[in-house]
C-alpha cells in the first residue's frame, strides 16, 4: 500500500484503488483551501496514473464532511468568496471529467458543499447513520459546488427545491428513495462493504467504464442523435481493446474475465 498524508487529506493507493480521505475530523472535515488543493492534485495524479482504476472519497472521524467551515463564516468578502468557489468549481470539473469512477463513501453528516461533493461523484455508498442536508438557506446563502446542477438532475427540480428551501436533514433511507444513494450498509460493516464494492470496479474493464462515464455525463446536455453517434463511434473504438477481447474469451471459456484496463 502506498500512503501519502498532505495537509487535511490522506491519500492511499492499493490494488488499483485511490482512497481520498478528508482529514479534518476536529471540524467534521469542513473544507479548507489546503483540502481542496490536495483533492485537485490527487485527481490530476489519478488521471495520469494507469494503475489507478477507481477512486473512493470518504471522511475521517465522525462524518463525511460538514462542507463550508462555520468558523470563517461571516468573514468572507465578495472577492474571497468568488475566489474560493472558483477553486471548488475547478475540483468539481476535474471530478466529472476524470474518466475513472469516483465513489463517495458517506457516513455521519454530508452537509452543504460536502453533500454537493458527494453528488459530484459517480455513485454514493452510505452508512445507515448518514444524514444529508443542504443547509445554505439557513444562513441566507444559495447552494454552491455544483449542487444546483447535480441535484435537480438526480431527483427532479421540485424535490430539489424542497430540500434546498427547507434545509432539513434527510436520512440515508430517504436519500436512497430519492435516488441520491446507491447502497446503504450497516455502519459496523461499512468499510468492508465499500472495499468489496470498489474492488469489483477496480477489476472491471476500466477503459469501457471511462467511456460510459463520459457519455452518460454528456447525455445530460445532448440530443438523442448526438448520444447515438457518440455510442456508435465509441463502440467502434472499444471493440479494439484488450479488455473486450479478454471479455469475449472469458465468456466462451465460462470463466471470470481478467481485465487489465487496456
Amino acid at each position: 500500500m502506498n500512503e501519502t498524508k498532505t495537509e487535511h487529506l490522506l491519500i492511499q493507493k492499493n490494488n488499483g484503488v485511490m482512497s481520498l480521505t478528508l482529514n479534518r475530523p476536529e471540524s467534521l472535515n469542513a473544507f479548507s483551501p489546503e483540502m481542496i488543493n490536495g483533492l485537485k492534485a490527487a485527481i490530476q495524479d489519478a488521471k495520469s496514473d494507469d494503475t489507478i482504476r477507481v477512486l473512493v472519497l470518504s471522511g475521517a472521524g465522525r462524518s463525511f464532511s460538514a462542507g463550508g467551515d462555520v468558523k470563517t463564516m461571516g468573514e468572507s468578502t465578495p472577492m474571497t468568496t468568488y475566489d474560493h468557489i472558483g477553486k471548488l468549481n475547478e475540483l468539481v470539473v476535474l471530478m466529472v471529467d476524470l474518466e475513472k469512477p469516483i465513489i463517495a463513501a458517506v457516513h455521519g453528516f454530508a452537509a452543504g458543499a460536502g453533500f454537493n461533493l458527494a453528488l459530484a461523484c459517480d455513485m454514493v455508498l452510505a452508512a445507515e447513520d448518514s444524514k444529508f442536508v443542504l443547509s445554505f438557506s439557513k444562513v441566507g446563502l444559495i447552494s454552491d459546488g455544483g449542487g444546483l446542477y447535480f441535484l435537480p438532475r438526480i431527483i427532479g427540480p421540485y424535490r430539489a427545491k424542497e430540500l434546498l428551501f427547507n434545509a432539513e436533514p434527510i436520512t440515508a433511507e430517504e436519500a436512497y428513495s430519492l435516488g441520491i444513494v446507491n447502497h446503504i450498509y450497516p455502519l459496523v460493516d461499512f468499510q468492508s462493504k465499500v472495499e468489496q464494492f470498489t474492488a469489483k470496479l477496480a477489476n472491471g474493464p476500466s477503459k469501457a467504464f471511462g467511456f460510459i462515464k463520459k457519455i452518460a455525463n454528456e447525455s445530460l446536455h445532448s440530443s438523442l442523435d448526438e448520444v447515438l453517434e457518440l455510442e456508435r463511434i465509441t463502440q467502434a473504438t472499444v471493440v479494439t481493446t484488450e479488455d473486450h477481447k479478454e471479455g469475449v474469451k472469458a465468456f466462451k471459456e465460462k470463466r471470470h474475465p481478467n481485465f487489465k484496463g487496456k
